[in-house]
């Protein structure tokens, strides 16, 4: 991959006025959210990798610009990037948008059974499926340094993910049999997903609802402190209403017992984390399926944010499906996720798209820390690119979203790697020695500029 050649002082500038598009109105609302968030990016490559998509898809334009393609992405006169494998269909299936190797883990699905997968889809949209691909690549060879892997090593587990990722797409494309490529559940899956899904197992909803409330009068309600805001009747009311603008977009399936739906509690929250930094968050107490009080659900209703991605697709068409980030994020989830959150869904709250879905008591992301040996590493890795083929795959002409995406998204990607079956491994190793090489030095570029004070409105 080719960039333009800047200095640190150069390619600083170039970062500061993509976090300004990207973070400036956040920032200038809630500056202390994004001194936290920095903080937690300047802890390491892969934690500042993680909170710049952005940069990312900065990036990715620049390096098509560099092969004369400028930001021809899904444009409106038919153009494309003219990448390899990507054409009118594959530059255009539902992506996660942020898919990198911390961004897998458990969920209960709709069905009641715990699923290993791709989690947080808040920068889903619909754009190339290398997006995906590249931005995985990249985050092994971060996580690959950081184990102090060679370079040898790390193109290994590169050509492994897509491997993986090009067989499950072929055999989901082909028809197999869904024995034959069945989800990471209990009963399939090994290793440290295994043990993902073992940990999310263990907890329980009463362990959830006693961390985050009491009982008092009977009856259960949020505690005080532990980040938790409590409101003033002006919004209390707005977020009430917002609520009942959420239970018009849940699937009719969902409403099976109208009495889960009465509140019992709100609260406000504020998001600091690296991905939601600034963006007000609140927590609302439902009665649950039965009157027993371990059987109470806790909803966030969450501010959707722009994804990094929609900057760098023109196709108004795309941007135009979509009522708000809320209704788009929660589309693009039940697109790319089988068997999705049956709590999920959106509404508005001050003009602005909110994301609703259940505070999950069987979360649990992988945990890298302890995935040391190197064949273990390489296990795991076989296992994400499965499970990047399963989400790409959900999202075909059968999700239920075919005015968009109306094709089956894994045989259009299946004949376009066919085209070239040598050429995806190489592709992704490429990049992701190129870009890990070039997170390494803008974190560094990164935390200069913050420590110095160099970042406007902190």
């Amino acid at each position: 991959m080719s960039f333009p050649q800047l200095n640190d002082e150069q390619r600083g500038e170039e970062i500061l006025a993509v976090f300004d598009t990207a973070f400036g109105e956040l920032l200038a609302a809630d500056p202390a959210a994004f001194r936290v968030k920095f903080r937690k990016m300047a802890a390491s490559a892969f934690a500042f990798y993680r909170g710049t998509a952005c940069l990312f898809y900065h990036d990715l334009d620049a390096e098509n610009a560099g092969r004369g393609g400028g930001n021809t992405h899904a444009r409106t006169d038919g153009n494309i990037d003219r990448a390899p494998f990507l054409d009118e269909r594959t530059s255009r299936v539902w992506i996660h948008g942020d898919l990198h190797a911390e961004n897998f883990g458990t969920y209960m699905d709709s069905n009641g059974r715990l699923i290993f997968n791709v989690n947080d889809f808040d920068e889903a949209y619909v754009g190339p499926f290398t997006w995906d691909l590249k931005r995985f690549a990249a985050s092994i060879a971060l996580i690959g340094y950081a184990k102090a892997l060679s370079d040898e090593q790390i193109t290994e587990l590169v050509t492994i993910y897509a491997a993986a990722y090009r067989e499950r797409v072929h055999a989901l494309a082909t028809g197999a049999k869904s024995d034959e490529v069945p989800p990471f559940t209990l009963d399939t899956a090994e290793g440290p997903l295994l043990d993902a899904l073992r940990d999310a197992r263990s907890l329980t909803r009463f362990g959830l609802l006693d961390s985050m409330t009491e009982i008092r009068d009977f009856e259960r309600r949020f505690a005080p402190g532990g980040g938790s805001i409590e409101l003033d009747a002006a919004t209390r009311y707005k977020v009430l209403a917002a609520f009942d603008g959420y239970l018009e977009t849940l699937p009719e399936s969902s409403l099976a017992r109208p009495d889960s739906y009465r509140v019992k509690d709100v609260v406000g929250r504020r998001g600091i984390g690296i991905g939601s930094a600034g963006l007000p968050s609140y927590n609302i107490l439902l009665e649950g399926n039965s009157d027993a009080l371990e059987n109470d659900v806790v909803i966030y209703v969450k501010q959707a944010q722009t994804p990094a991605v929609s900057r760098h697709v023109t196709d108004p068409a795309i941007r135009e499906y979509f009522q708000h980030e809320g209704h788009r994020t929660v589309i693009s989830q039940r697109a790319l996720q089988a068997h999705a959150d049956p709590w999920l869904g959106w509404t508005e709250l001050d003009g602005a798209g909110q994301l609703v879905a259940e505070v999950s008591p069987y979360a649990v992301d992988l945990d890298w820390g302890d995935i040391d040996d190197p064949e273990e590493i390489a296990a795991v890795v076989a296992d994400l690119g499965r499970a990047t083929a399963t989400m790409h795959s959900a999202a075909d002409d059968d999700s239920g979203h075919s005015d968009l995406v109306p094709f089956s998204t894994e045989r259009a990607i299946d004949a376009a790697l066919a085209g070239d079956e040598d050429g995806l491994a190489p592709l992704l190793v490429d990049f992701a020695h190129s870009y890990g090489a070039r997170a390494r030095a803008d974190h560094q570029i990164f935390v200069d500029l913050f420590r110095n004070g160099r970042i406007p409105g902190l």
